[in-house]
C-alpha cells in the first residue's frame, strides 16, 4: 500500500466546529483508520497544520492529538509549497481576506459556510478561485445527516408522489449566559461581527431545498431579536444587535412551498434538534437528524375535528420507522472525504464556492424580505 500525504492548513480549529467536527471527528478520524483508501493500492494520509491567534490553544491541540505543526503566521503558512489545502472555520467576518490569501497562493480551498457577507463577496471568491484554476469546496453538512439521507431514498424511490410542501423546526433555547454559560460563541448575536442566525441557518436551508426539493426561488422571511442582552465568555453584558429568530417561507422550482422556523430561542418539544416533515399526494415524512418516520396513503388515518372530546388515538404512533438499511459515517467526514478525493483523483464534486454563494443569496435576500417586509424572487447565481 503506497501512502500518498495531502497537508491541510487548518484555520480556526480552536472553535468548538472546527475542533470538534473537523479536526477531531474528520481529518484525525481519517488518520485513527489507517488514511482515505484511494484504491489501487493507494492511501491518502492527511497531515494538518493547526493555525490561529491564539498560541496556547494551538500549542495545546498539538500536544493533545500528537500533532507537530502549528502555526499563529496565517501568511507564512500559505507561502508554504508543502501545504495543499486551506481549510476555514473562522469567525464568518475573517473568512473572505483569509481566502483570497489562500487562493492567490494556490491552495486549493474547503471551507465553513457562510463564504462571505453578501453575495457580491461570495460570487468573487467562485470568480477567483475559477481564475486559478484550484479546487473549492464548502462545507454542506446536513447532506450527510441519516435523517436526510434516508429523506433523499424516499424521494429518489417516489415514496411522495408530487411534493406539496416542507415544513422545517430548527432550534434550541442558548442560555444568555448570566446564569448559566451560554452553548453558542457571544460573536453569533452581534451583527457587527457577523453573527444572527439567518446568516448562519438559511445557507444551509438552501442547500436543503436545492438538494433534495428543488431550487429556492423566492423567499419571505420575518426575523427577530427576541433576547436582546446576553452575556460574554468574560461574564460581562452586551447588547445582541443580530437576529436570533427567523421564520421563512420559501417558494421552490416545481410549485412545492417549504416553511422553515430557525431560533435559538425556543424550547425544544420534538424528537431532535431539526424536524423536516414533507407531505406529498402519496405519502408524508418526518425526517431529523437521524431517524425518519414515514406514513402511506394507505395507512393514512381519517381525523375527524372535534373539539369537545379528548384525542382517542396517539398520532405518532400511527408513523413507520425507515430502516437504516446502510451504515451511516459521520456528515462532516464523509463530506472531507469526497472533497479530499476530488483534490486526489479529480473525481465529481458540485458543493463548490458558486454552491456556497447561493446560500449566501438566499441569506442576504431573507435579511431584505424581512427589512422591508415583502417577497423577494432568487434568481440564479452564475459566474
Amino acid at each position: 500500500m503506497t501512502r500518498r500525504t495531502v497537508r491541510i492548513a487548518m484555520n480556526g480549529v480552536t472553535g468548538r466546529m472546527g475542533y470538534r467536527q473537523h479536526l477531531v471527528r474528520s481529518i484525525l478520524a481519517l488518520r485513527e483508520q489507517g488514511g482515505l483508501d484511494l484504491g489501487n493500492g493507494e492511501t491518502l494520509w492527511p497531515e494538518p497544520i493547526l493555525v490561529g491567534r491564539r498560541e496556547h490553544a494551538l500549542r495545546t491541540l498539538a500536544e493533545r492529538h500528537g500533532l507537530t505543526e502549528w502555526s499563529t503566521d496565517l501568511d507564512a503558512v500559505l507561502a508554504d509549497d508543502s501545504i495543499d489545502i486551506y481549510f476555514d472555520a473562522q469567525v464568518t467576518s475573517a473568512r473572505v481576506d483569509a481566502l483570497t490569501k489562500a487562493i492567490d497562493a494556490g491552495k486549493h480551498i474547503y471551507t465553513e459556510k457562510p463564504t462571505a457577507a453578501d453575495l457580491a463577496g461570495a460570487l468573487d471568491l467562485a470568480r477567483l478561485a475559477s481564475e486559478k484554476g484550484i479546487k473549492h469546496g464548502v462545507v454542506q453538512d446536513k447532506l450527510f445527516l441519516p435523517g436526510l439521507l434516508k429523506l433523499k431514498r424516499l424521494i429518489d424511490g417516489g415514496f411522495f408522489g408530487e411534493i406539496l410542501s416542507v415544513r422545517g423546526e430548527f432550534g434550541y433555547w442558548v442560555f444568555e449566559g448570566d446564569w448559566q454559560d451560554a452553548q453558542r460563541p457571544s460573536w453569533n448575536y452581534r451583527s457587527e461581527d457577523g453573527g444572527g442566525i439567518v446568516v448562519d441557518m438559511f445557507p444551509h436551508w438552501e442547500y436543503v431545498l436545492h438538494e433534495l426539493f428543488g431550487r429556492v426561488t423566492g423567499v419571505t422571511a420575518h426575523v427577530a431579536t427576541h433576547v436582546p442582552q446576553r452575556w460574554d465568555e468574560q461574564g460581562k453584558p452586551y447588547a445582541a444587535t443580530a437576529d436570533d429568530a427567523a421564520y421563512g417561507i420559501f417558494q421552490l422550482e416545481g410549485g412545492a412551498i417549504a416553511q422553515i422556523n430557525s431560533s435559538w430561542t425556543v424550547r425544544v418539544h420534538r424528537d431532535e434538534l431539526v424536524e423536516f416533515q414533507v407531505d406529498g399526494t402519496h405519502g408524508s415524512a418526518v425526517a431529523g437528524l437521524r431517524n425518519c418516520r414515514v406514513q402511506h396513503r394507505s395507512a393514512t388515518p381519517k381525523p375527524v375535528w372535534n373539539p369537545d372530546i379528548p384525542a382517542t388515538e396517539s398520532f405518532r404512533e400511527q408513523w413507520q420507522e425507515v430502516p437504516d438499511n446502510a451504515e451511516f459515517d459521520n456528515g462532516f467526514k464523509a463530506q472531507w472525504e469526497l472533497f479530499l478525493r476530488h483534490v486526489a483523483l479529480d473525481e465529481p464534486y458540485h458543493w463548490d464556492l458558486l454552491a456556497g454563494a447561493r446560500g449566501v443569496q438566499l441569506a442576504e435576500l431573507g435579511l431584505k424580505s424581512a427589512a422591508e417586509g415583502r417577497r423577494f424572487d432568487v434568481p440564479e447565481v452564475s459566474l
